[in-house]
């Protein structure tokens, strides 16, 4: 099986266009070249032709952009003097935030096609807007409310009482209960929100089970990976900002609260009343312990363990976690009293 060459194999992918560089540029918000070009699709810079629009982001493919073969480039004005002859740059601040937004022009988000599924199971009491999709085998508790252009995936459960705002995607086999979404907000397939949470009291015969009374507050444009489980608070809610970021297989425990545009990447987990300001972010495998308060823009990094508060704009690594600069000046440490009983070992055999 051979890998193809361009992206949006057409099985999988509904593509728009073609689009002039004057509605690239429109898109972009800069000043459309004089050129008359029409582009046709998107590709790397290695497999684009000349009906292709590329980007160059990172500085350590610049290479690619001389021998390139693409009609248009996005790229960073330092770099817009480095295209070859018959490629068009397009020369913006951000060149990633660019692509996306033009490789979203060329391939938009299927629109919803209204309607419920004959095999959905929808109660009686819950409101669907027209413009809705309902996809087949999904399932609508009594009073749950789904707003306009909102898809619902297979195998769906919306439990009572769950609001869905307007034109989000909810993908297959996600699970909603006791879960109130805002606009745009996208949840990945196999999701499970609003479940108990992890809540229980000690006694000397054993476990006893603390109701779990809260919500999950979702924002809208926030995005929820696939295969994660956010709990719903015990006496409070549990709230994912607007704009916030979740990657696939996260752990979120009852009454955390998450501010507006921070990122949460894969594996990792936070415990239960821990708060998080807005803009962090927290990288792969970090585990975060309950009743923690991250402060805005703080970054803790991959499979940290956070065990005490981070002051805002810190950045964090190791197990316990701690300040950056001090964890690599203590690994400049540990290396250097390593190598110094290596060479100290091999002195004493050679004596």
């Amino acid at each position: 099986m051979e890998a193809s060459a361009k992206p949006g194999d057409e099985r999988f992918f509904r593509r728009a266009g073609p689009f002039s560089i004057a509605e690239l540029a429109a898109r972009l918000g800069i000043a459309p070249p004089a050129s008359g070009r029409v582009i046709s699709g998107v590709a790397p810079l290695q497999t684009a032709g000349p009906e292709d629009i590329s980007f160059l982001d990172n500085r350590r493919y610049a290479g690619l952009l001389t021998e390139t073969r693409a009609g248009a480039v996005i790229l960073h004005p330092d770099f817009a003097d480095r295209v070859p002859p018959g490629c068009i740059p397009l020369a913006v601040a951000e060149p990633y935030v660019g692509w996306a937004k033009v490789a979203a022009l060329f391939y938009p988000f299927p629109a919803p096609e209204p309607g419920v599924h004959p095999s959905a199971v929808i109660a009686p009491s819950a409101v669907i807007h027209p413009s809705a999709e309902i996809g087949p085998g999904a399932v609508i508790g009594a009073g749950a409310e789904i707003g306009a252009e909102t898809s619902i995936g297979a195998l769906a459960v919306l439990g009572p009482g769950v609001v869905v705002g307007r034109q989000c995607r909810i993908h297959a086999q996600v699970t909603l209960s006791h879960a109130i979404l805002g606009d745009r907000v996208v949840i990945y397939p196999g999701a499970r929100i609003g479940q108990d949470g992890f809540g229980f009291a000690m006694s000397k015969t054993g476990f006893y089970p603390v109701p779990q009374l809260g919500r999950v507050l979702i924002g809208e444009g926030a995005e929820v990976g696939a295969n994660t489980t956010i709990d719903r608070g015990s006496a409070q809610d549990t709230v994912i900002g607007p704009g916030v970021h979740i990657d696939n297989l996260v752990q979120i425990g009852h009454n955390v609260r998450i501010g507006a545009h921070s990122v949460v990447v894969a594996q990792a987990g936070v415990s239960g009343s821990t708060r998080i300001g807005a803009g962090v972010m927290i990288a792969a495998q970090a585990g975060l312990t309950g009743h923690l308060t991250i402060g805005d823009g703080a970054r803790i990094g991959a499979q940290s363990g956070v065990m005490q508060d981070v002051p805002a704009g810190e950045e964090v690594l190791g197990a316990p976690a701690q300040n950056a600069r001090s964890f690599f000046r203590e690994v400049v440490t540990l290396r250097k009293l390593a190598q110094s009983g290596r060479k100290g070992q091999k002195t004493g055999n050679e004596t």
